[in-house]
């Protein structure tokens, strides 16, 4: 992947963002990976060195190298950091690295530090559910411990003081919070599904056939929504996901409008937000570009 600077950054934060931090080791698939759409994991495999990003989307991850030294030099004796864990399952290497381990005489806990942002911590996302039982496994099968507890650290970068009176947002700029631990049986099941997944994506590119399609959640895909609004207002009355409820709607707002008063129906358009935003390959996926050519001849 090559490192584009089109906002002039200083080059001594290029120079960290152009040195891979990163590895999985000698794994099939990375938790990461595994959790991920299978058609992503293929394309990027595909096209790595044909794909750019450009520093300014990347500034966030600093601070990812930035709390593993906080963690390195905050660690007690208990306290296992930055540990890359290794699992085979169904024949595929897993492997996962885990900010913190906390051993303790009953248990480990395991937390997992995020850079995020504030509707990130309202509203939890449940790939940390994910992450975080398939790292409970490897570290239950490869190491024999039991794991009592996960949490998510969560530093939130958009956090402001003047918004800690609203309902759900946080209370201070770090929150920790507790993500449901599954069964040792759960998570092995989720593991070999998303296994079964990923290898399936792997055969379908050894004999040249079509990788299966993102899914509407894979690809954060928002609907269409007819929204009833005052003619000229910003705020809608209602909002509905058919054309004809709205219609109806529609008739209803104008049949009980005041005096010189109007209301229409406001098309939002769907979107697939990871496709259009935040996906690295979708300049090299069909899927992709035959959504964009449906959306041309709208």
């Amino acid at each position: 992947m090559k490192i584009t600077n089109n906002y002039g950054l200083p080059e001594t934060i290029t120079n960290v963002l152009a040195r891979p931090q990163y590895s999985k080791g000698k794994a099939n698939l990375s938790v990461t990976e595994l959790m991920s759409s299978p058609r992503i994991v293929q394309l990027k495999r595909r096209h790595w060195e044909e794909l750019t990003e450009d520093a300014s989307d990347m500034v966030w991850s600093l601070f990812g190298t930035a709390i593993h030294n906080i963690l390195e030099h905050g660690k007690d004796e208990h306290h296992i950091v930055e540990e890359r864990v290794f699992t085979v399952v169904n024949g595929f290497t897993i492997s996962g690295a885990i900010d913190l381990q906390e051993v303790y005489e009953d248990g480990t806990v395991l937390s997992d530090y995020k850079t995020t942002s504030v509707y990130a911590v309202m509203n939890q996302k449940i790939d940390w559910e994910y992450q975080l039982n398939c790292y409970a496994y490897l570290v239950h099968k490869a190491k024999g411990v039991t794991v009592k507890k996960l949490q998510i650290v969560a530093i939130v970068r958009d956090w402001a003081r003047r918004d800690t009176s609203r309902e759900g947002y946080p209370k201070a700029p770090i929150v920790v919070i507790d993500i449901p631990l599954w069964s040792v049986e759960r998570q092995e099941a989720y593991i070999k599904q998303r296994i079964h997944l990923q290898e399936s994506a792997f055969f379908d590119i050894e004999v040249g056939s079509d990788i299966a399609e993102c899914t509407p959640e894979e690809m954060w895909e928002r609907p269409t929504f007819y929204a009833v609004k005052k003619d000229g207002g910003v705020r809608a009355k209602s909002v509905h996901e058919t054309p004809e409820a709205a219609d109806q709607a529609l008739a209803l707002a104008n049949e009980k409008a005041k005096k010189g008063e109007k209301f229409i129906v406001e098309i939002r358009p769907g979107d697939r937000v990871r496709c259009s935003n935040f996906c690295q390959v979708s300049e090299f996926c069909e899927q992709h570009k035959k959504y964009l050519s449906t959306k041309v001849s709208e």
